[in-house]
């Protein structure tokens, strides 16, 4: 798996690390299931703290793309590659909405709103 970070992204770095994840696995990189690299290999290829990958990994594991079990490590989750791209997708419409004035509660109007 091929991560990378961009460094003029002011988003903190667990961020850039679950999206960096989170494309993978959106793009199919990583299929449901796929073992990820120890925090510390991912932390040492992306130049940043192992701590600082491990709060990126656990923020994926809270919203159900990423599995963490005790001896065969961090897993791919069933149905994470779809569960992935809906949520980078809604992550892009909150940004677009933020830049053009709405909040997220507008964004929820518009959403129960549609048909």
């Amino acid at each position: 798996m091929l991560l990378k970070l961009n460094i003029a992204d002011d988003r903190p770095l667990h961020e850039q690390v679950a999206g960096a994840v989170r494309r993978a696995v959106a793009e199919g990189e990583c299929a449901p299931g796929d073992r990820l690299p120890p925090a510390r290999d991912l932390a040492q290829a992306l130049g940043v703290n192992a701590n600082t990958v491990l709060r990126g990994l656990r923020a994926l594991r809270d919203e159900g793309v990423l599995e963490f079990r005790r001896g065969r490590g961090v897993t791919v989750a069933d149905g994470a590659d779809g569960r992935s791209a809906l949520l980078e997708r809604v992550r892009e419409l909150v940004a677009d909405g933020a830049r053009l004035g709405y909040g997220k509660e507008d964004l929820v109007e518009m959403i129960e709103g549609a048909p």
